[in-house]
C-alpha cells in the first residue's frame, strides 16, 4: 500500500528539534490529487539514530523504539495525525 516512499537513517535530528526520533516528509495520501504524481520526489521517513540511542538502554529497546517510530511515521504517510495516533495508543 506504500509506493514512492524511502526510509532513511540519519545520525542526528534537526537542530530545531534535537530529541526528534523520526520524521515524515511528503504529501500524505489523504492530501494527494491529480497534480501530485507529476514529477513528485519520494516521500521520506527518517529515523534519527543518536536521539533513539539516547532514550534506550538495551538493544531490545532500540528495536522496539525504531518499530514504534517507523509505524508512527508510516501513519503520517496515510494521513493519520499525532492526535489520532495518541488516541489509538501510539
Amino acid at each position: 500500500m506504500m509506493n514512492n516512499v524511502v526510509v532513511l537513517v540519519e545520525d542526528d535530528a534537526p537542530d530545531d528539534d534535537p530529541d526528534l526520533l523520526g520524521l515524515y516528509e511528503g504529501t500524505p495520501l489523504t492530501e494527494r490529487d491529480g497534480w501530485w504524481a507529476a514529477g513528485s520526489l519520494p516521500d521520506r521517513i527518517t529515523v534519527f539514530r543518536n536521539p533513539t540511542l539516547a532514550v534506550c538502554e538495551t538493544a531490545d529497546e532500540v528495536v522496539e523504539e525504531v518499530r514504534v517510530t517507523v509505524v508512527h511515521e508510516i501513519a503520517h504517510h496515510f494521513g493519520i495525525d499525532d492526535e489520532r495516533l495518541h488516541e489509538l495508543g501510539w
